[in-house]
Parts: C-alpha cells; structure tokens; sequence
C-alpha cells in the first residue's frame, strides 16, 4: 500500500483539484469553445512552481524554451543532455558486453533482464503479452546511468551557457528525439513546471536523447482538438526543423555557390517560400538528421531513403495526446520525411469509456485522481455536443475510433500503476496492439499510484527513478546506433 504521507498528501491534492475544476466548469469563459481565443493558455502559474530554462548544463542538462506558432501561445522546451558534446566513454564493450562475475554491471544486466523479473519481479503472461509487476522497495545503488555514464567530465562552454554549434561545423554529436507530453487532465500542468523539467532532465539523460517537452494550449480556453493538434504541429515543426538542417549543411559546404544563406550571432537564416525561416541551433547541431537517421531501401522503388527516428512520450492525458500524434503520423507518411516515429511510451494514460473496467469498478476512488474528477476533467476538454466517455480522444477500444489499423502502429510501451483506476484499460489497449503483432509490452508498478513517476512529491522515489530507467531500456532498442545492444 501507498505511504501514510502519500495518503494525507492525495486527499489535500484532491480536494484542491476538485476546487479548482468545478471552478473552471461554471466559469463564464466556459460557455463558448474556446473562450480564451486560438492563442491560449498553456500554463497556469498560480498553481504550480515554474521553472526558469536554463541554457547552461546545469545537472547535466541544457534547456531552453521557444515559442514556434506564432498564431497560438504554442511552446517547446528543449531539453539537451551534455553528452551532446563527446560519446560516452562508457558505450563501449566493455560496459553493454560481458562482465566479470559480482560486477556492478554484471549485476545491473542481471536485474534489468526481463524488465528486472529475476531478482524482484512477478511476470505473468496476458494475451502473449508480458505485464510486469515491480516491488516498491527496488535497490538501485549499483544500477548504472543507462549506460551513458558519468556526466561530470562534460564539455562547458566558456560563458557557462550554450548556444549551439555552427550545424556545418565539427566537434558535435547528434542525438535522436523525444517528444514529451505532460500530464494535467487537459487542464492544468505545463511543460515548464518544476515537476516535468525535473522529469524530462532525468529522462534527456538515461535515453540520451533531446527532449522536446511540449507547451500545448490547455481547456477550457482551448477544447478538444486544440491540445491534439499542437502535438502534431510540433511533429511537423521537427519534420521542418530537420530539412532546413539538411540544406543548411548543404549550402554552408558550398563556397560562393550564390545560396542565401544568412549568419547572425550563431543562428543560421534560410529564406523559404513564405521568408526567413530561422534553423533551431541546438537541434540543427545535435538533433535530427545524423545518428538518428536510418538509410533504408524501398522495396518498391529501389531507392535509398533517409530515416529520421523520433519517440513520443505521454504522461496521463499526454499519453492521449502521443497516441493521436503517433496516428496522425502514421496516416502522414511520407509527408512528414525524414521524421519518423519509431516508437511511443504511453505512460498511465487518460483512457475511460462508457462501460467500466473491473479497476474503474474497484478503484474509482482511488489516490489523487479519482474518477468522478477526472470526469469533470473531460467535461472541460471536450464541448457540450462532443461529450461522451466513449469520444474517440477518450477511450482507444472505441470500434468508430478510425485512424489507421493497429497493425500499423509503432511499438508502444504502456506503463501503469497497481493502484490507478485506469489501469485495466491501458493494459486492454495494449493487448489490442499484441494481437495484431505490435510490439506492446506493459510496464505495471506495484504499491504504485497515479503520475507516481511524474507527480512532485514522488519523483525522488525508487520507484520513480526505476520507471525511468525501465523506459530508457525499451526506448533505446529503437534508437540506439547498432539497433540491438540494448534489447533484452
């Protein structure tokens, strides 16, 4: 069972919560979709401690935050880990291969094998599909950085900040993409909250990835699609961030070949169609396209084509929003190249439906989000006309969902808690996906609740910290450079 100080801390966030969303329903601004216009709300400081970006590489981490639709108060956060700046010393074969008996390493393979079902996990098989149960009270001193190593050598800049290499220059190594949805029942919560900068730092270094925590516009100023469709214009943002990149490197190899390119204060200017289209630095120098891209063949054409991998990541009603995203992307096809979602992580999502699930039954009271709030949450997203618990954004078993057949899904990671209401349809998701051969295996967290790996009070937790980590195994099967290394 959950902590006595998780208990007392559940029923004062409720309370509060419940507050603030019936608040929110009898406002004025409510009665009309999109009271607060197509710019929006992305955060709601009073509620909760921001924090400030910081472009140095404070805790092994670079972030910075960019508004990239300029009719809307659509934001990113970029998160950049230091070991943009070297390889890690420690992805060699000696630290991912065969250790010595009694090894930290030795000992950190043996426990992660499995998702860590040898030494203090319960597996059981549902559908052909694996659903891991972890024990709460997990020792992880000798677990290792995910294999990335220490990040107290890194590189610093002279001015203690960072601003980006030269996208032609040299002396950079380039990291796959991760886009971050966070949690907030569509309503609250930002991605620049102290909790998910916490959250995203610590995922931007065990994936060893670049982190794109998403600011999408929040209800009930924006109702449903608003949220869905800043998550995809942040994928197609990407798809042009890594073109421009290409033609920048392009253009800056060729001397006096009369391309318009443009350097001002270290950013790079490439004029478009519709103006001057500014190249993101940090992503231009170390994102998309390089050790993330793929050369593949197309079996119709012959062709060699360029791949660039990229993971989506949701928390809660995040997780919601990524699996639309990964949809879309997959109907998108080719009009997202070079981008490519290879994979997402679908972390408790905010599934619900018209018939509950045996934890709807069980569970509907459960810690810091029960059903009847959450319910409040979705009458805020979806209008009046819209509202149902069988809406497509609402519940994924939804037989008039469309979209494209699951087969074609990428392979998603779900990950759920013991003592989360919403967990039985998570998992049912999930074996919808191995039915069809997607490769969905399912993350379940014993003596765990709701946001347990995300919420405030609980990043520090072992448990929080094993999430994590358990994630940057799965993840890193489709994006590390050899593509096996780290799968189990």
């Amino acid at each position: 069972m959950p902590s006595i100080g998780v208990k007392l801390y559940s029923v004062f966030f409720k309370f509060m919560l419940k507050h603030r969303l019936q608040s929110r329903l009898q406002s004025p601004e409510n009665d009309a979709v999109g009271g607060g216009g197509s710019f929006g709300v992305t955060s709601r400081p009073d509620e909760e401690t921001v924090a400030a970006a910081n472009p140095s590489f404070t805790d092994g981490v670079a972030t910075k935050d960019i508004h990239i639709d300029p009719l809307t108060s659509l934001t990113v956060r970029i998160f950049l880990p230091d070991t943009c700046l070297r390889f890690p010393e420690n992805l060699t074969k000696s630290k991912v291969g065969i250790s010595k008996p009694g090894s930290d390493s030795n000992q950190s393979l043996d426990r992660r094998n499995s998702y860590g079902s040898l030494n203090n996990g319960v597996v059981s098989s549902s559908n052909g599909g694996v659903v891991v149960k972890r024990a709460q009270n997990v020792d992880d001193n000798y677990r290792r950085n995910s294999y990335g190593g220490s990040v107290d050598d890194a590189i610093k800049s002279e001015t203690g900040s960072y601003s980006g290499y030269n996208p032609v220059g040299n002396h950079c190594r380039r990291l796959p993409v991760m886009l971050q949805f966070h949690g907030g029942g569509f309503v609250s919560g930002s991605n620049d909250s102290a909790a998910n900068d916490f959250f995203c730092r610590r995922i931007a270094k065990l994936c060893d990835v670049i982190v794109l925590a998403v600011g999408y516009r929040l209800a009930p100023e924006n109702k449903y699609p608003a949220a869905f469709e800043d998550g995809l214009k942040v994928l197609h943002w990407l798809a042009k961030q890594s073109n421009l990149a290409e033609c920048s490197k392009s253009f800056g190899s060729t001397r006096g070949g009369g391309a318009d390119l443009r350097r001002s204060e270290g950013n790079w200017h490439i004029p478009d169609a519709f103006g001057a289209s500014m190249v993101e630095p940090w992503l231009a120098a170390h994102g998309d396209p390089s050790s993330t891209v793929t050369v593949v063949m197309n079996r119709v054409t012959g062709s060699l084509e360029l791949e660039c991998r990229c993971v989506l990541l949701g928390v809660s009603c995040g997780g919601n929003i990524a699996d639309y995203v990964t949809r879309k992307a997959v109907e998108a096809g080719k009009l997202l190249d070079p981008v490519k979602v290879v994979a997402q992580v679908l972390m408790y999502p905010f599934f619900i439906g018209s018939v509950p699930t045996q934890s709807e039954i069980k569970l509907s009271n459960s810690y810091f989000y029960d059903k009847a709030m959450c319910i409040l949450a979705w009458k805020l997203f979806l209008s009046e006309e819209e509202f149902s618990l069988d809406h497509p954004a609402a519940n994924p078993l939804n037989s008039g969902r469309g979209g494209p057949p699951l087969k074609q899904m990428p392979p998603t990671l779900t990950v759920v808690a013991e003592h989360d209401w919403m967990r039985d349809r998570a998992i049912a998701y999930s074996e919808e996906l191995r039915k069809v051969n997607v490769d969905a295996p399912v993350l379940e967290y014993k003596d765990a609740v709701h946001e347990f790996a995300t919420l405030d009070m609980l990043l520090k937790t072992p448990q929080a910290q094993a999430c994590a980590e358990d994630i940057a195994i799965w993840v890193k099967k489709y994006i590390s450079l050899r593509g096996h290394e780290f799968s189990y």
